[in-house]
């Protein structure tokens, strides 16, 4: 449960596509039901995904929104007790998610690498750059993960890789569920490499277990020196720090030293690789990293 923005509060209405190949529709069912002076209300969403090649997908999520009167305080009151074994719950539901994940990895030989950020990062040019450099080298797969549009799943798509795209609606993270059926959705090749790129977000992503090799956050020279001790739960769950934009540094007041002790504060194994998505600028010990995974 992200209990720090509430995102699955409301219900998510997730979707999983291919660009250009999706044909969804939607309809939804709302029913109301009094109790005394206690109003629930029941949205029964059901979304289709039609795919060029045959594949014919349902998805039925249900979204229960509750509503309590001032009348009834001692219902809201009972309500909040349950929150923690709730949230136990399903972080413990995740996890063992997450861990039959990364056996299906295993087995097939892929590396996993799990991208997080802040939105503006630079994330999926960082990517686009990869993958690029890769071709020929490495079979390539990403999941794309934003709340709406498939703008980043197009652009990685240009580049020849295969992707999906895994829209959140609500959510601000993805979670092993998701990563479990978009991969189902993938051709992941044995001795393959695996992109999962996580909705901009340095909070709830570092939360969620995917089943990933390695965790991997970026963030840039504009974001300023102090994000490792700002938001220390991503520093502290990662391996690889990777410092974009480094092409902008003679126009910012960016302490780069500062930065990495800040991150190191946090996370003495945390490992740095300075790089400019723009100019190539580090591309190669990021290339070399992938490798020697």
């Amino acid at each position: 449960m992200c209990d720090t923005c509430g995102c699955e509060a409301t219900g998510n209405k997730i979707t999983y596509s291919v660009p250009g190949e999706e044909n969804k529709h939607q309809h939804s069912h709302v029913h109301e039901h009094n109790h005394g002076n206690t109003t629930h209300s029941h949205e029964h969403v059901h979304t289709h995904e039609h795919a060029n090649e045959g594949y014919h997908h349902h998805e039925h999520l249900h979204e229960v929104n509750h509503s309590h009167s001032q009348y009834n305080q001692e219902d809201h009151g009972h309500h909040h007790e349950h929150k923690i074994a709730v949230e136990v719950d399903i972080m413990s539901k995740n996890n063992l998610l997450a861990e039959r994940n990364r056996g299906y990895f295993e087995a097939k030989n892929v590396k996993v690498l799990n991208l997080m950020s802040s939105p503006g990062s630079g994330k999926t040019t960082l990517l686009e750059k990869t993958i690029q450099q890769l071709n020929g080298k490495l079979e390539v797969a990403v999941i794309e993960g934003d709340q709406q549009t498939q703008n980043d799943a197009e652009r990685i798509q240009k580049t020849g890789t295969q992707v999906i795209q895994v829209n959140t609606g609500n959510g601000c993270h993805l979670d092993a569920d998701m990563v479990n059926k978009a991969s189902k959705k993938l051709a992941l090749k044995e001795g393959s490499v695996l992109f999962i790129e996580n909705v901009g977000n340095l909070v709830c992503p570092s939360l969620f277990d995917l089943g990933e090799q390695k965790r991997v956050v970026i963030i840039s020279t504009t974001e300023g020196e102090d994000k490792p001790i700002k938001y220390p739960t991503m520093f502290e769950h990662a391996h690889l720090c990777i410092i974009n934009k480094t092409d902008l540094l003679p126009y910012l007041d960016f302490d780069m030293e500062a930065c990495k002790k800040y991150a190191l504060q946090v996370n003495h194994h945390l490992e740095f690789i300075e790089v400019s998505a723009k100019t190539g600028e580090g591309m190669d010990a990021w290339l070399q990293w992938i490798n020697n995974l």
